[in-house]
């Protein structure tokens, strides 16, 4: 059994905070009006996205060392000249000053995941997808039915907000980025995404999700072979999902060779709040 120590959780951590600092710069250019910026702070970046948006934390301080309080005013000074929240990442390899220094300045629980990871092996063989489906490559053009398609699968089949489409779709303009569809003859009922991180070694992946009616028929473990079969064809040696716990995602994961490295949790504090 491997032993998570802190430059394992390094590699980890970063299945995170790559693909958040590619979806700032990508905003940055063709959303210029959110003001989205990915600045490296602390060992890791600080990321902003759009006020309300799931995407835009500091993710990776703390695990170089201890962090000095100029860079927490920093990382204060980043999100609130945005208007928004303050959000740290934190997790057990984290140094502990880190998570002292939050309390002190007020940071609250707002989030908690599990990390789960599995090395890969290129020459492994990952079993096919279930009859009757086919599993391919989102095309460029494809990137609005695979957003309206994962987004679906989220909502249970509900139409999602636009903004989650406009959160998902521009994935495909990113360096890198891997995207799944899943057909049913002609229509698309499963999406799955994810990034490759080559200075890593490493597949972040996400996204994935599957139209209520399709459910119940091993198309999310299947994806997730497919995407690791992806990575290790371009010499990744690991993969990495990020899950709430307890869901079908984690119990997948699972499944399929994948082992819990640990709990993280995302500290947030609200302006005016002590």
């Amino acid at each position: 059994m491997d032993f998570v120590d802190q430059a394992l959780a390094r590699r980890l951590e970063a299945a995170e905070e790559i693909p958040q600092v590619y979806y700032a710069r990508l905003y940055a250019q063709v959303k210029p009006e959110i003001g989205a910026a990915a600045e490296e702070i602390g060992g890791g970046h600080m990321v902003f996205a759009g006020v309300g948006s799931p995407i835009g934390r500091a993710v990776g301080l703390g695990l170089d060392g201890p962090v000095a309080a100029e860079t927490l005013d920093r990382v204060e000074e980043f999100y609130r000249s945005k208007g928004a929240p303050a959000q740290v990442d934190v997790c057990p390899l984290t140094d502990l000053g880190l998570l002292e220094a939050l309390k002190e300045r007020g940071y609250q629980m707002a989030e908690l995941n599990n990390v789960l990871y599995r090395w890969l092996r290129r020459e492994e063989e990952f079993a096919p997808g279930p009859g009757g489906l086919e599993i391919r490559r989102g095309a460029m053009d494809e990137a609005d039915l695979w957003a309206d398609v994962v987004g679906r699968g989220f909502f249970d089949g509900k139409q999602p907000p636009p903004e989650f489409q406009g959160m998902f779709a521009p994935l495909f303009q990113i360096p890198d980025a891997v995207a799944f569809l899943v057909w049913a003859g002609k229509t698309a009922v499963a999406g799955a995404g994810g990034l490759l991180i080559p200075e890593r070694k490493m597949i972040a992946m996400f996204g994935a999700a599957t139209l209520p009616d399709f459910r119940g028929r091993g198309i999310q473990s299947a994806l997730l072979r497919r995407r690791m079969k992806l990575a290790a064809d371009q010499h990744c040696d690991l993969a990495v999902t990020v899950t709430r716990g307890g869901t079908t995602s984690q119990r997948n994961a699972e499944r399929l060779g994948f082992r819990l490295a640990y709990s993280k949790a995302t500290l947030l504090k609200n302006w005016g709040k002590s």
